[in-house]
């Protein structure tokens, strides 16, 4: 199918009543078709819109209100459309979603997806990521393709050429970026503790924000570190730099680096285009329980907004805004637990940035449950809390506190204790 330009695109006339749109996800949002999506909103028919994290400008609270917007968290941009209410969340692990999107409880009308040519031969390539959009094109009734030369071509990227295209649309944006966060003097020392947790040879998978950052750029002295994340970030091409990356004892994919989504600046996607050391995969793979119990050494490292005295952690919500995701965070923490020498690791500052303690008497969302729970890191230190009691637990947890929040917390276990007997 031969490619129109942007101005051509009528949308209206592909896009039904009732109709759910599935739009490529973070950096795999293909821009010009999603801001042609919003210039055209007047004249569509009431639809909704499911996207996921998202770094760009394009969905605002100025939407249409017959234009719904949907998604699995409110993580970026997101997180304002959630604040006006104009966003549904499914709080689904990022496994069973995969799972789930495309079929009948949530059926997809119309997929908008970001191509570029194929590494070799004809077909298309997927660029920055592989996720569950990529699946949902095969069942679906209209799929809308941006073509964009600009993005990388990667290693497990290609995809059949006979795909149910209704448009193929010249992209008119460069790829979106991410730059990497800024990092503090409390990250850098988080990420020193995490680090000396995490022995050579571990296979790593990192969660998005600026203490997984910091812990990989703190992971560059180790050897032979391998990569199996759901999301990759300019950090994997600093531990590549320094010799630190090899995938070399790997069980999997032994001397290649796996990864759904490529979250980063330009660096990172230089780095990825036609490397032969860096492969795609669906989250039948990135978040497969069973493919990563077959690595030995996994960890786990993500983050959170407040983990409490028993290990339960909390990363939707901050105070009554919901900011965050289910994600991928349970799928992995349960996967570095079965993993041979595995460990998972959740780390945060131990206090907010206007000193409110984020380690707290009871979380109150939780996203993963205490009996899940294995290693917390704050700057202050390390509780290991798998196979412990929960007064031990909570000894540990006051412990990795912030020093002025550490009696309150004590009394608070203290006076609570009696509701666990």
């Amino acid at each position: 199918m031969s490619a129109i330009s942007a101005a051509a695109l009528d949308l209206p006339s592909l896009i039904r009543e009732g109709d759910r749109v599935l739009v490529g996800q973070g950096t795999a949002e293909p821009l010009t078709l999603t801001r042609s999506l919003m210039r055209q909103a007047e004249r569509l028919p009431s639809c909704s819109v499911f996207i996921g994290p998202t770094y760009s400008d394009t969905f605002t609270t100025e939407a249409p209100a017959h234009i719904a917007f949907e998604s699995y968290g409110a993580i970026g941009a997101a997180a304002k459309l959630a604040r006006a209410g104009r966003l549904s969340i499914y709080p689904e692990h990022f496994s069973d979603l995969a799972e789930e999107i495309g079929g009948p409880r949530l059926a997809v009308a119309c997929v908008l997806i970001q191509l570029r040519p194929a590494l070799a031969g004809g077909g298309y390539n997927l660029g920055v990521a592989r996720d569950f959009v990529v699946e949902v094109v095969k069942k679906t009734r209209c799929v809308v393709a941006e073509l964009n030369p600009a993005l990388p071509a990667c290693r497990g990227g290609d995809i059949e050429l006979d795909l149910p295209f209704s448009a193929v649309v010249e992209a008119e944006f460069p790829p979106l970026e991410i730059p990497p966060p800024v990092l503090g003097e409390t990250e850098k020392r988080i990420a020193a503790n995490v680090a000396a947790l995490v022995p050579d040879g571990a296979v790593l998978q990192a969660g998005v924000g600026s203490i997984p950052a910091a812990v990989l750029h703190a992971l560059t002295s180790h050897k032979d570190l391998g990569f199996h994340s759901g999301a990759s970030s300019d950090g994997l091409v600093a531990l590549a730099e320094a010799g630190a990356l090899t995938n070399a004892r790997k069980e999997i994919d032994a001397g290649v680096s796996v990864t759904g989504i490529l979250l980063g600046s330009r660096r990172l996607y230089e780095f990825a285009h036609r490397n032969p050391q860096l492969r795609l995969a669906g989250p039948d793979e990135t978040h497969s329980l069973a493919r990563i119990a077959g690595l030995s050494r996994f960890h786990a490292i993500n983050s959170a907004l407040e983990v409490d005295l028993t290990g339960q952690v909390g990363a939707e919500l901050a105070g009554d805004r919901y900011v965050g995701a289910v994600g991928g965070q349970v799928d992995f923490v349960r996967a570095a637990r079965k993993s041979p020498h595995g460990r998972a690791i959740v780390a945060l500052p131990a206090a907010t940035r206007d000193g409110m303690s984020r380690i707290v008497p009871q979380v109150g969302t939780v996203t993963c449950a205490r009996s899940d729970a294995d290693t917390i890191v704050t700057e202050h230190g390390v509780a290991e809390l798998r196979g412990q009691s929960l007064d031990e637990r909570a000894r540990r947890m006051i412990a990795i506190a912030a020093p002025e929040w550490r009696e309150p917390l004590a009394r608070a276990w203290h006076d609570g204790r009696k509701h666990l007997q």
